[in-house]
């Protein structure tokens, strides 16, 4: 059973945090409170208030939701609208490659446009933890998406990047449990993308020792990493 550890200020907003992570209802999930909001002792009165909830998917929304991923990503893109797509990013593509004398691949893989680009220029195109491959990435899914009857999932990389910081984050995965374990105190990590945020939580899903979920909204959204109740 899927389940998922929010927080918040009241258990009304830890819940509202953890639905719109699983992506359901209330009705979709078993509700159990962690920490209760009322019960502050004298010295705590004045930290910041928490409360812990932990939401379980029902079995019957579980293998619902499991069905429609499953769908979702057996469909495959159609060649009319990767041709589509493809004539406008190569447009793109032409132009920004002559200014910044760059290197690109376009490739169908599925339901996936992939995009790689190399050149001696490139690595300049990653930013800081990858802000700007990401920027650059949202802007090539709107170009690919303008003139489709479909929705068109794109991926960018850049000198293989995603690759290199995918191997990176499972290393610091590992390390991250050790700390917690060492510790006995939770980590909470710098403001991450959906998709890095996914490679933890996917690393440390079957952890017998620690747990992963994540608090804030978006675009400073953080992965928690906190001992096992």
């Amino acid at each position: 059973m899927k389940s998922i550890i929010a927080e918040g200020k009241t258990s009304n907003e830890a819940i509202e945090n953890g639905l719109k992570e699983l992506g359901c209802t209330k009705q979709d999930v078993d509700i159990k409170i962690l920490e209760n909001e009322d019960k502050r002792s004298f010295y705590s009165i004045l930290a910041p208030r928490i409360v812990k909830v932990e939401l379980t998917l029902k079995e019957n929304v579980e293998k619902n939701i499991e069905k429609t991923i499953i769908n979702k990503e057996e469909k495959i893109l159609s060649d009319e609208n990767y041709e589509l797509a493809k004539e406008d990013l190569v447009k793109f593509l032409d132009s920004f490659s002559k200014i910044y004398n760059l290197e690109y691949e376009i490739n169908k893989n599925n339901n996936l446009i992939e995009i790689n680009i190399t050149g001696e220029n490139s690595s300049k195109l990653i930013g800081y933890r990858g802000d700007i491959i990401n920027s650059l990435q949202t802007i090539l899914s709107a170009i690919a998406n303008k003139n489709t009857n479909e929705r068109v999932r794109l991926s960018l990389d850049i000198c293989d990047y995603k690759s290199k910081r995918e191997n990176t984050l499972k290393e610091l995965a590992k390390k991250l449990e050790k700390t917690v374990l060492r510790t006995k105190r939770k980590v909470v990590l710098e403001p991450m993308t959906a998709y890095e945020r996914k490679i933890l939580h996917t690393e440390l899903q079957n952890s017998k020792n620690v747990t992963t979920y994540s608090i804030g909204e978006e675009p400073h959204r953080k992965l928690v990493v906190d001992l096992k109740k």
